[in-house]
């Protein structure tokens, strides 16, 4: 099977992949479809693809960005994008120096997604801010931080951050962007 338009998806909403996955099929892909970590490596025993888009947060707390790791050290040459419900600042540059070319917050759309595809290199005059960062954007960083730290187990995150595991899940909840 030719790598040149073989999109592996691996995202755990069997739903969502499936659109995504039309939508590029739409478009001249083959679109392979996982909904874990371990999926994804039977596939890559056969297929060699070109392109991946990863969730960052897959059924049973495991992470995406496991899945990313195993991608980029299969094929350094993969574009591969993360999506997320869940965007911090940390995961985006784990996600990135794991090997993806772009980091996208859900809801995006398969154009954003072929978008970043190709658009691999950074771009040196974006424009900067001068608001600064707000208390309530620090602390769903830190959450974040430590939730990766923790391979997204809310229990010990919650104790490393000292609070109570339900408080976590509703600041969790309240932030879910759908």
């Amino acid at each position: 099977m030719s790598v040149d338009r073989l999109l592996l998806i691996i995202e755990d909403d069997a739903a969502f992949a499936r659109t995504l996955g039309r939508s590029f099929e739409r478009r001249g892909y083959t679109v392979l479809l996982a909904e874990s970590l371990d999926q994804a490596a039977e596939f890559l025993k056969q297929h060699s693809p070109g392109y991946a888009v990863v969730d960052l947060k897959l059924n049973g707390n495991t992470s995406g960005l496991a899945c990313v790791q195993m991608l980029h050290k299969h094929d350094p040459e993969m574009l591969i994008v993360v999506l997320t419900g869940f965007a911090s600042i940390t995961t985006a540059v784990e996600a990135i120096k794991l090997g993806a070319c772009q980091y996208l917050a859900k809801p995006s759309n398969t154009d954003d997604i072929e978008a970043a595809f190709g658009h691999v290199a950074g771009v040196a005059d974006v424009e900067l801010t001068s608001r600064s960062t707000s208390i309530k954007t620090l602390e769903w960083e830190r959450i974040h931080e430590v939730l990766v730290e923790t391979g997204f187990n809310i229990s010990e995150t919650a104790r490393r951050l000292g609070m109570h595991r339900r408080t976590l899940a509703r600041k969790l909840e309240k932030q879910r962007i759908k």
